[in-house]
């Protein structure tokens, strides 16, 4: 059971950028998903997270309005996906990012503590220029 983040890399202040995390098993489908970060130093820390529809998502204040989650269709995609879509991105957002599931599932309910999630992805480096 693995999760698959990617999508990181160099930008500059006020770009944009879009993570990805594939779930290597469909039954990832109805659990609830979240991404957090951690930079160098620091603590991880919770960015933003969706229930299992998708349709309700919750994030940090640092992050609210410019960073996005989203997760595909079960029924458009075979493959469990959801994305992080960062935008106006700021020199502090640099760190690494993680994807992880929480299961079992758990119906509408959202998580957002490092200690909700059972499972985590390698993480993928996003860093932002001035």
């Amino acid at each position: 059971v693995q999760l698959q983040a990617s999508g990181g890399g160099l930008v500059q202040a006020g770009g944009s950028l879009r993570l990805s995390c594939v779930a290597s098993r469909r039954t990832f489908m109805p659990y609830a998903m979240g991404w957090f970060r951690q930079a160098p130093g620091k603590e991880r820390e919770f960015v933003g997270a969706v229930n299992w529809s998708g349709l309700n998502s919750e994030y940090d204040d640092s992050v609210k309005g410019r960073f996005t989650i989203s997760r595909d269709n079960p029924g458009d995609n075979p493959e469990n996906t959801i994305y992080l879509q960062m935008n106006s991105l700021k020199p502090e957002d640099t760190a690494v990012y993680y994807c992880a599931a929480k299961g079992p599932p758990t119906g509408g309910l959202i998580f957002t503590k490092v200690s909700d999630y059972n499972y985590w992805g390698q993480g993928t480096l996003v860093t932002v220029s001035s």
